[in-house]
């Protein structure tokens, strides 16, 4: 009896050490027509057209004034590829994946968040935004769901726009790193 009753408050222990806390959790996406979220991201060149399937979209964690931006583990998604007819503007859109927040965020919190938007071959936000290639949202706070609610969609997200340097931008680059080269052989 009395290695059953250790065995029991093992198990009570054991079951009591890894019960979770819930989750908080958001629907990363910026179009979802059922929530009335239709926030697409354009070209600062050509508002017409998105940036596309070599682009990816990342959820950062932000203060109100979108200074300070800490990137969620987990919360980085691709655009869509330009369709045809009605698919035509899919390339503003990025694909829409949940993302778990993390354990210091519990459901039914108001949480700032900033959308970022960049090259895929860049292979990170950091690394675009050096080169000036990268797009930003404004800051925007959301009451997140998860636990017991479903993940909130990001309804409060605004369009934004993506730069892309001109080629003539990127060749004086080029030509300018070039000349420094050679200045430095000399």
């Amino acid at each position: 009896m009395k290695k059953l009753l250790i065995a029991l408050a093992a198990v009570l222990v054991s079951a009591a050490t890894y019960a979770q806390t819930p989750v908080a959790q958001v629907f990363f996406a910026n179009r979802v027509t059922a929530a009335g979220l239709d926030a697409p991201v354009t070209l600062a060149s050509d508002p017409t057209k998105g940036p596309g399937g070599t682009w990816s979209a990342q959820l950062f964690l932000s203060d109100a004034a979108g200074t300070s931006l800490t990137p969620i583990t987990g919360a980085t998604t691709a655009f869509n590829n330009a369709g045809t007819g009605a698919a035509a503007i899919a390339d503003r859109y990025f694909k829409g994946i949940t993302v778990d927040l993390p354990s210091t965020i519990a459901p039914l919190a108001n949480q700032t968040f900033v959308v970022g938007a960049y090259p895929t071959a860049a292979g990170t936000f950091d690394a675009a935004k050096a080169a000036g290639t990268f797009g930003v949202s404004t800051p925007f706070t959301v009451t997140v769901g998860g636990g017991t609610l479903p993940p909130a969609n990001l309804t409060t997200l605004t369009a934004f726009t993506v730069a892309i340097p001109e080629p003539s931008v990127i060749a004086l680059g080029v030509l300018g790193a070039s000349a420094l080269l050679l200045r430095r052989r000399k």
